[in-house]
């Protein structure tokens, strides 16, 4: 059973850094595409820059959620490093919580604005809804929330 969960997070972990890569060159491949298709030709694709700030918006989530598997968020934590023995863990558990707390109220505020973007049917740019694109905010949130929560019960 170990083994098998071991391998399903080490397949998730790879294609979370698969998909963030994929990211960063299609984001900095169409932005260049942009710059090159305005300067020497006078066009460019009209969904380009829309495409560009969408694709930053996922990296930004996926980013997070790469930095939320291994604790690695950038965090202004003093009492760590002056705190030691029993008490480190019990303060790294309660900021976990707090945390864990904080993307709750994310997920459920980002859950209910792609909610809203689905029922006014809005759309980002051609044919594509804009929900569809958004989608990554609650479900980055829920997966931060749910590896903020594992951490709360055993931290590393």
């Amino acid at each position: 059973m170990k083994i098998a969960i071991d391998k399903t997070l080490g397949f998730l972990r790879k294609l979370e850094d698969a998909l963030l890569v994929t990211l960063l060159l299609s984001m900095v491949g169409i932005a260049t595409t942009q710059v090159l298709l305005r300067n020497l030709f006078d066009s460019g694709f009209y969904w380009g820059d829309s495409l560009v700030r969408v694709i930053v918006l996922w990296v930004a989530l996926v980013g997070a959620m790469i930095a939320s598997r291994n604790d690695s968020h950038i965090r202004i934590d003093l009492a760590s490093r002056f705190l030691s023995g029993w008490v480190k863990p019990w303060v790294a558990r309660i900021s976990h919580v707090f945390t864990c707390g904080v993307l709750v109220l994310f997920t459920w505020g980002s859950y209910n604005f792609v909610s809203y973007e689905y029922m006014d049917n809005a759309i980002a740019f051609g044919d594509v809804p804009a929900w569809m694109l958004e989608a990554i905010m609650p479900f980055g949130g829920a997966v931060m929330t749910i590896r903020y929560a594992i951490l709360a019960i055993k931290p590393q």
